[in-house]
């Protein structure tokens, strides 16, 4: 009897992409297009096309490992389990509750990341935990909050963008990273909208571009400044609005105009007639938009180089109109839902602040503790792998791999390895699996039923399809085994349903109300757009959500936001007042040239699963230095040759790439692979004030040709 293919979304990127899982007669299941998905319509990447190859038993974890005598050998589920609670309980007697650190990841459900955050604090007592989004979109998000009082990656759905006139897209290459949202941009241009690409390299993406600008890597705030200058210099703010929709354009506006063209066009590398063109594009029609991704955001200014994209879409009307606005491009699968439910050091579930008393009340009450029993907020993800072995001296690590991913990494890799002991719950022993005392092989995507939420905001389900190996339990397990080792025998279900309907309790009211989502709702359409109170007819009511006719196919729930007014107290939009700061390392005589890192469209992240694929191994084996053909000829090296990249933080070597795509005054790595080739063993930690987001993007280094065998 043939078996009926399951509909689910891809394990990857925060697109989401649609997919079928489909049983094959010989036994295992590969992955099928999904047409009718909206969002890519079934189109996939290499990455989502492959995916079921890492459910296979021989690439990943099928049963727990204990460390003995220094080797990691298998055990059963009960002695792991025993073994965490026994440790993580001593050293919270000897040390106190914030001795434990939590870590987790934007690939873990909305299920798993309610649960491990409530696990930290009302188990563990502890306010040391954040997770690996810190590392990816806090930046966008700090900005966006601070501007429209809510961040949603993108406050209007995908379906938008090709019937806008024009999209500034900064810092984001989705040809590699997610290429089926490149259709988007095709029908923007078939459409006659235009399409403008910030980026030191010229990748695929800028390639398909109607402007690219390619400015120098840290200096994308004084950039955005230029073109805000010019909109003002030119007579194109739109005033009305200004007056009408916002506050701080005043102080914005003299920020704005101490950055004249010709001094940015210094700063950044970027013409001054370059700079008047994307103004005139940008402007000429009656909507546009500015998308961010990791480019400026990674940044120890992220957070006010965003704020400054934020600044031009305000100036030119470009934000809560139909078809304009700013969004960010998110990254990882569910790093939207991760930072919304209370994997960050300072929120709780809803997208609720920590420090804010009627939040931690209502939490409180859900959770059935007192509200004071509720740690403050905690540590950053970086400032948290910093204090490991000496403030933090026990970690659960739930769906990361820092010591890949994690900026200056062999320090970071140091510090995991002061541990007194380490566990981690993953799919596949990673490299940092490979340091822990514990390691619990746990379900996947298509093992396991589970939400989401994409990058434009929208909350799918992903179902489960497939039965785990035997000896492999879902990380909902292991916080319910741990949680009652450790004296707490109710509220942590193994249940994905039931831990999503309490989570739709404990956002009830917050700036991301799941309250009116259920699994039943998710089951029967495309998902829903946050937020989504319990009662249909106040939809619409709360600051900041749609009370228009929604697009027909749009889905239910909020998918457009702020058309009305926006998510603060008197409903305007605030300008923030930026002014360009250098990176917190600009290159010097022993370090002349800038480092800058990114993806490949055949790897993700840190490689843990994808490494693991013959066909994506295949099309990138590994690291490579891309320089411009100018600086490899003062090098004097020649491509394929071994290549030492070297910062204040450590030593990278990889084969040379030469290509003309790139700044002669940058160098580029991707980031997915350990070992000698490890970029983020080059990489500066220097955190944004507000965000706390590590300056991955830019950072000083020389370089050495090395002999062949070297």
């Amino acid at each position: 009897m043939e078996k009926t293919p399951t509909p689910t979304h891809c394990p990857y990127c925060a697109l989401q992409c649609g997919m079928n899982v489909v049983p094959l007669p010989q036994g295992g299941v590969e992955v099928a297009e999904r047409p009718d998905f909206p969002v890519n319509r079934g189109a996939l990447c290499g990455k989502g096309r492959t995916a079921a190859r890492v459910l296979s038993p021989a690439v990943r974890l099928t049963a727990p490992l204990v460390r003995e005598g220094g080797r990691l050998v298998e055990a059963g589920w009960d002695e792991a389990l025993d073994r965490i609670a026994a440790r993580l309980g001593a050293v919270r007697r000897r040390h106190g509750p914030d001795a434990l650190g939590v870590f987790g990841g934007g690939g873990l459900t909305n299920e798993k990341a309610y649960a491990l955050g409530k696990f930290a604090r009302v188990v563990l007592g502890t306010s040391q935990i954040d997770y690996n989004g810190r590392f990816c979109m806090s930046s966008a998000a700090a900005a966006g909050t601070r501007a429209f009082g809510l961040d949603r990656g993108l406050p209007f759905p995908l379906e938008d963008i090709p019937r806008t006139g024009c999209v500034i897209l900064v810092g984001s290459n989705p040809a590699e990273t997610m290429p089926p949202f490149l259709r988007y941009f095709s029908e923007l241009r078939e459409n006659g909208g235009t399409l403008i690409v910030v980026d030191p390299r010229r990748t695929r993406t800028a390639e398909q571009a109607d402007l690219h600008l390619a400015p120098r890597p840290g200096t994308d705030l004084a950039l955005a400044l230029g073109l805000l200058h010019l909109v003002v210099a030119e007579g194109r703010t739109d005033e009305e609005y200004i007056r009408e929709r916002t506050t701080g354009w005043t102080e914005a506006r003299a920020a704005a105009m101490a950055h004249w063209p010709e001094q940015v066009e210094r700063i950044t590398g970027v013409s001054v007639p370059e700079l008047r063109a994307a103004v005139r594009m940008f402007c000429a029609p009656r909507a546009a938009m500015v998308l961010t991704a990791r480019g400026p955001e990674q940044q120890s200014k992220g957070t006010d180089t965003v704020s400054a994209w934020i600044n031009l879409c305000l100036a030119t009307g470009r934000a809560g109109r139909p078809l304009s606005g700013y969004g960010c491009l998110t990254g990882q699968g569910n790093g939207q839902g991760g930072r919304e439910h209370g994997q960050k050091a300072d929120q709780l579930p809803g997208y609720r602040r920590l420090d804010d008393p009627a939040a931690r009340r209502h939490v409180a009450g859900v959770w059935g503790v007192p509200p004071d029993s509720l740690p403050g907020p905690g540590r950053s993800a970086y400032e948290l792998l910093d204090a490991l072995g000496t403030d933090v001296r026990a970690l659960l690590l739930m769906g990361s791999n820092p010591v890949v991913s994690a900026p200056r990494a062999a320090h970071v890799e140091e510090r995991l390895r002061s541990l007194d002991f380490l566990a981690v719950a993953d799919v596949v022993l990673s490299e940092t699996a490979r340091l822990a005392d514990v390691v619990l092989p746990v379900t996947q995507w298509a093992e396991e039923t589970g939400t989401t939420t994409s990058l434009e905001g929208r909350v799918l389900l992903r179902r489960r399809a497939v039965d785990p190996p035997p000896g492999v339990r879902s990380d909902l397990h292991v916080l319910r085994g741990l949680a009652r080792r450790l004296g707490v025998r109710t509220g942590f279900p193994a249940d994905p349903e039931e831990v999503f309907e309490e989570l739709r309790r404990a956002s009830a009211g917050g700036p991301a109300d799941y309250s009116g989502i259920t699994y039943r709702r998710l089951a029967e359409g495309d998902g829903v757009f946050w937020p989504c109170p319990e009662d249909p007819a106040a939809e619409g009511a709360a600051d900041g959500r749609e009370e228009r006719p929604r697009a027909a196919g749009a889905g239910e729930g909020t998918p457009r936001l702020f058309l009305d007014r926006f998510a603060t107290p008197d409903g305007r939009a605030r300008f923030v007042p930026v002014t360009h700061r250098a990176t917190a390392e600009e290159p010097d005589a022993e370090y002349p040239l800038l480092l800058t890192t990114g993806r490949v469209v055949s790897q993700y992240q840190s490689g843990a699963q994808t490494r693991r694929v013959a066909e994506l191994n295949a099309a990138a084996p590994g690291p490579f230095v891309e320089l411009h053909p100018r600086l490899a000829a003062r090098l004097g090296a020649a491509d394929g040759d071994p290549v030492a990249v070297v910062s204040r933080r450590g030593r990278a070597v990889a084969p040379a790439r030469i290509t003309g795509a790139i700044r002669p005054d940058t160098v580029f790595m991707p980031f997915h692979w350990p070992g000698e080739g490890r970029a983020n063993t080059l990489t500066n930690p220097a955190l944004d004030p507000t965000s706390r987001m590590p300056e991955f993007k830019s950072c000083a280094v020389r370089l050495e040709v090395l002999g062949p065998g070297t």
